[in-house]
């Protein structure tokens, strides 16, 4: 089914890290160096402009790993015999426990004092409560909102129903594209902020094929609007886009056979 995939171990797993203190890293330099470059180019006000850091999920030796190789869009066209919403609350109740078990691989390093704010490339997102009253919190603060909400949600009877023959509300699909636009903040944040951590647990062909998988099923209906996910369209055009056939195996060279000429002839004497 659509969480296939996404299986991860119980196992707790441990990333460590050694480092030398004495030795730049790339990204010191690599920052130096710009630095130096911009000197002579300044904003009207004295302030230089801030660098544009490298988007690590966007290398070729990432984007290309995948745990499946098939056209998702297979995946998430709306079946002939299931109802639309059926196939809405399914999809987006498996899409929200795979986020869900997603961020938690990371979630010790999302911290109040790594993330203090809920960001995603130049966007950071504020929460609104019920009486929509905006708060600045910090990521970690802001996941747990969003899967709390969620999480009430899809376990509503009344708004996602289980039991055959109840009706979905009025207001379901409105419902099911508040979770989406939710969720997708979550995926944005692992990319931009804890895609590294991610490469570190090899989780990253998991995280590839979640997004992808996520973004060709909120196209499909229309669930999100592109204004709030064009930050990623980058990785969204690479990863939704098939995968390459691999290269053409050489022809085999034709296994030699003997000539006539070279058998042996036993003569009479």
């Amino acid at each position: 089914m659509v969480g296939d995939y996404c299986s991860f171990s119980g196992d707790k797993t441990e990333m460590h890290s050694q480092r030398n203190p004495n030795r730049l890293s790339c990204k010191m330099v690599l920052q130096a160096v710009g630095k130096v470059l911009r000197k002579t180019k300044t904003k009207p006000n004295g302030k230089k402009p801030p660098a544009e850091e490298k988007k690590l999920y966007l290398e070729p030796e990432y984007t290309k790993i995948r745990v499946v190789d098939f056209d998702l869009k297979e995946l998430v066209v709306l079946p002939r015999e299931i109802d639309l919403n059926e196939w809405l609350a399914s999809n987006t109740t498996t899409f929200f426990n795979l986020i869900n078990l997603q961020y938690s691989t990371i979630s010790e390093f999302c911290t109040g004092e790594t993330c203090q704010a809920m960001t995603a490339c130049n966007t950071t997102y504020y929460w609104y409560d019920e009486k929509g009253k905006k708060t600045k919190c910090t990521a970690p603060q802001y996941v747990d909102f969003v899967m709390s909400a969620c999480q009430k949600l899809v376990t509503d009877e009344e708004i996602f129903p289980t039991k055959y023959g109840k009706e979905f509300p009025n207001s379901f699909e409105s419902l099911v594209k508040k979770i989406c636009r939710y969720l997708f903040h979550v995926l944005a944040h692992l990319y931009f902020s804890h895609f590294k951590e991610t490469v570190a647990l090899d989780l990253q062909g998991h995280l590839n094929t979640l997004y992808a998988h996520f973004i060709v099923f909120v196209r499909e209906f229309n669930l999100v609007d592109p204004k709030e996910t064009c930050i990623m369209d980058d990785l969204s055009e690479i990863l939704c886009s098939p995968l390459p056939p691999p290269p053409a195996a050489a022809p085999s060279a034709p296994a030699s056979t003997s000539s006539p000429s070279s058998q042996n002839h036993v003569t009479e004497r």
